[in-house]
């Protein structure tokens, strides 16, 4: 059974998309950016961008019956080679006991405040 998950962004309505998959035992969860999507602000820092990131992704995980635990990968797209480091401990507080595979690149996002985006892929773990 295929379960879509929104936050309600305007993004998801007008470019067409959800942000998340889940079908079966899988969940996908599309590229995240750093919006505070109650205030619909983005923050300047690239550290407080990407927490917002992994907290908008740990609600639609939570939404589709998943959780961090369940994440079996990660992209992150970070627009300054220098983010690099600001931002690998905040993933380690999240991910560091879970270790997705996890791939990182440096490019540059659709809007000029956006310094991070993040994906994830979640299997749902057997009880």
């Amino acid at each position: 059974m295929r379960k879509l998950i929104s936050t309600g962004s305007p993004f998801e309505k007008t470019a067409g998309y959800s942000r998340a998959v889940v079908q079966g035992d899988w969940c996908f969860v599309a590229g995240t950016t750093g919006y505070d999507y109650a205030t619909m602000t983005m923050p300047e820092s690239v550290e407080d961008q990407a927490r917002n990131c992994l907290a908008t992704i740990g609600k639609a995980l939570a939404d589709g019956g998943f959780a961090f635990a369940d994440v079996v990968r990660a992209h992150y797209y970070v627009t300054d080679r220098a983010f690099v480091k600001s931002v690998y401990p905040i993933f380690g507080e999240t991910f560091g006991d879970i270790r997705p595979a996890a791939t990182m690149i440096v490019c540059e996002l659709a809007e000029p405040e956006m310094k991070i985006e993040i994906e994830v892929t979640a299997l749902r773990r057997d009880a």
